[in-house]
């Protein structure tokens, strides 16, 4: 039984901030991105359903009064047990959750405690999954797949090779516009990112060379033009580049079935561009800013999910110490075996 405080509000003032959250502070103060809006929306969407279901509180009735720690609590149990998401989903309704307490903590004191409250429910622990990312030598076979003489094809050989080596979000290559492309000598592309920083990206002259042809042949020459369109002429969605990308997974499976075993998505693209950095020997931090982390943290997760940068470590450490292995082949598996789920 969960005890509803009285905070002495008016019913209106959950309806009013929330507005004002979702009007005003994501777009203009914080500078959400669309996906980020889209996905606190789908966070109280379900917690004001939650409110419906379980309390029998009508939307338009629902105020802070029924807003307490044992009631989020219960609404983070519901969406585990009852709508069976996955816990790395239910932090981010949490995260959701805790941004517009956050934003009502600054904003009306008569709330501090009960914001105080709730930024105090943790997020839950969850298992770090593999990154899925393509080789090299599959990266080059991709590229390979479009028919450089079909313009069709062409624009999906620019789009992919921009995916890869500016180690774009999907978000970013959708946006993509002539402005933000620079192809002289030295080559760069500024992406908007998250919370709409810009980063610089030094591109390669292949890649320059490609997107230069691309340009030219689609006659694009209004700045503010998205790069890529649809047969519609309106902006590629990311099912679209979706898409894309798959229709030549699926043929590079067909030609090479020993090769593209992994299930690949358009962010596979900046996983792979990111994996091949570290396994070339850029450090962690030029790859950070590369990709645009807010921390070295987040670039970590790379180095630990690859084995093979494992063996190298690994060797490199044992040759400069001028250690003869005295280990069978299988030891060594097995302890590679084990750093990769404990390192």
């Amino acid at each position: 039984m969960v005890f509803f405080p009285k905070w002495g509000m008016t019913m209106n003032d959950f309806g009013f901030y929330i507005t004002k959250f979702f009007s005003e502070y994501l777009p203009s103060n914080l500078g959400a991105s669309i996906n980020t809006v889209k996905s606190y929306r789908d966070a109280f969407v379900q917690f004001i359903s939650f409110f419906e279901a379980k309390y029998k509180i009508k939307s338009s009735k629902l105020s802070f009064d029924y807003i307490t720690v044992p009631s989020i609590e219960d609404f983070l149990l519901w969406l585990e047990e009852e709508k069976r998401i996955s816990i790395a989903t239910r932090n981010q309704r949490l995260a959701a959750i805790h941004s517009f307490f956050k934003y009502i903590q600054h904003r009306e004191p008569a709330y501090f405690n009960l914001c105080t409250s709730i930024l105090s429910i943790g997020f839950k622990k969850t298992s770090l999954s593999a990154i899925s990312y393509l080789s090299l030598n599959e990266i080059k076979i991709l590229f390979s797949l479009p028919n450089k003489k079909i313009k069709q094809e062409y624009r999906d050989l620019t789009m992919l090779v921009i995916l890869y080596d500016t180690g774009a979000r999907v978000q970013e290559l959708i946006d993509l516009k002539l402005q933000q492309i620079r192809l002289d000598s030295k080559p760069i592309i500024y992406l908007q990112g998250k919370g709409n920083k810009t980063r610089v990206v030094p591109i390669g002259n292949d890649t320059a060379n490609i997107i230069k042809k691309y340009i030219v042949d689609n006659a694009i020459t209004i700045p503010t033009d998205n790069l890529f369109k649809n047969k519609q002429q309106k902006p590629l969605t990311r099912a679209g580049v979706d898409y894309v990308l798959n229709k030549y997974i699926e043929i590079g499976r067909k030609q090479k079935p020993n090769l593209f075993k992994k299930t690949v998505s358009p962010h596979c693209m900046r996983h792979s561009k990111a994996m091949h950095l570290l396994e070339a020997g850029v450090n962690l931090i030029y790859i950070r800013d590369f990709l645009g982390h807010a921390s070295v943290t987040t670039t970590e997760i790379y180095a630990k999910t690859n084995p093979e940068l494992k063996r190298k470590f690994l060797e490199e450490s044992s040759v400069s110490l001028g250690v003869t292995s005295k280990y069978s082949k299988q030891n060594k598996e097995d302890l590679l075996q084990w750093l990769a789920r404990n390192i």
